[in-house]
């Protein structure tokens, strides 16, 4: 084709440019879907297999051994027996299934993607027939976060937003490693469960104790709701009686004053008293022999003051001797002359046994 206008040769160029543009961003848009895709043109197999729960996977889905992808999920629906999810899946042809492959559903990001991840979890090594279903028995289903995050409910509600977000705050350091790393975690979380492990027989004796006396007070249930009623009942009558006991322990209180008043007044002849006292356990220490004499014979000499009142209403003495006694001081007391020794009679009654 000649041009002979040069109008028209410079429209053919810009068809030809056109042209060469729209089919680079043809090419490039093609090899972006494939490569965002992760579309795979190998020729593939296809499985199934059976879970008690798939939510969350999707047709597209990656399928994955060791986090490279080998396949895709080419379908999800309920199974015919209404209670186990059904999920078809394919995988390339250069990668052999066998007897101990396990599927287990992972979560793919933190937007809720998940994926399929394949392992081998034992020694059978039969190759898995394209077209075979993988039991539940070999299959686990995702983590439920749901349920994870309702087990921390109570926790949540037991602390403030500061306590939470501080909470968030430390778990998002550790992974991060600037609060401490993982490994230290996990590291202070074993050596806690070795712990507990090393005092299993302590930790089943406690709970068996506790079982025990839980039992007891479930069997005095009746008493022990009656103790509480009865303390109940006390604590409600301290309660109305607060007035007059705070105003006894005042009465005490005074009481207590002035009998350190009294006490203060008569501290020094109550000394003294102790101190005489004193002395006088010290004489009758001194004379216990003496004391032990005088005991042994008052029988006798009661029974001899008994023989002289039965003559009458009354007793006939005869003064025979009276010594002379030292009282305390030195005092010396003689009630016959001085030097004497004290009082003494001849007479003959005097000399009668």
């Amino acid at each position: 084709m000649r041009f002979r206008n040069p109008l028209d040769r410079k429209t053919a160029g810009d068809l030809t440019r056109l042209g060469v543009f729209m089919l680079v961003t043809a090419l490039a848009t093609s090899l972006l879907v494939i490569v965002i895709g992760n579309f795979t043109f190998a020729s593939a197999s296809t499985y199934k297999a059976m879970f008690t729960d798939a939510a969350g996977v999707n047709k597209g889905d990656d399928v994955r051994i060791a986090g490279v992808k080998v396949g895709t999920v080419k379908d999800v629906r309920v199974a015919d027996d209404g209670d186990r999810a059904e999920i078809t899946f394919s995988v390339q042809n250069a990668t052999e299934l066998t007897q101990a492959t396990h599927a287990t559903i992972r979560y793919r990001n933190l937007v809720g993607q998940r994926y399929i991840s394949l392992t081998q979890e034992g020694s059978d090594s039969g190759r898995l027939q394209p077209g075979s279903v993988i039991d539940t028995s070999k299959t686990r289903p995702a983590l439920d976060l749901t349920m994870l995050f309702n087990g921390f409910k109570p926790l949540f509600q037991a602390l403030s937003p500061d306590d939470i977000n501080k909470l968030s705050y430390e778990v998002v350091q550790v992974f991060q490693g600037e609060g401490g790393t993982l490994e230290d975690l996990l590291r202070t979380t074993a050596s806690v469960t070795n712990t507990l492990a090393d005092r299993d027989q302590v930790i089943t004796s406690l709970i068996t104790n506790l079982d025990d006396v839980l039992s007891n007070l479930g069997d005095r249930s009746k008493q022990l709701s009656a103790l509480i009623v009865n303390f109940r009942t006390l604590v409600a009558g301290l309660k109305a009686d607060r007035r007059p006991i705070l105003d006894s322990l005042d009465q005490i209180s005074a009481l207590a004053v002035q009998t350190a008043d009294l006490v203060k007044g008569i501290r020094v002849p109550f000394t003294e008293d102790i101190k005489q006292l004193r002395r006088f356990a010290d004489n009758l220490d001194r004379n216990r022999g003496e004391i032990d004499r005088g005991l042994q014979v008052l029988p006798n000499k009661l029974n001899k003051v008994g023989r002289t009142a039965t003559y009458g209403s009354w007793f006939n003495f005869y003064l025979c001797a009276v010594p002379a006694v030292t009282l305390p001081g030195g005092l010396r007391v003689e009630l016959g002359l001085p030097g004497s020794g004290g009082y003494k009679t001849n007479q003959p009654r005097c000399n009668l046994r």
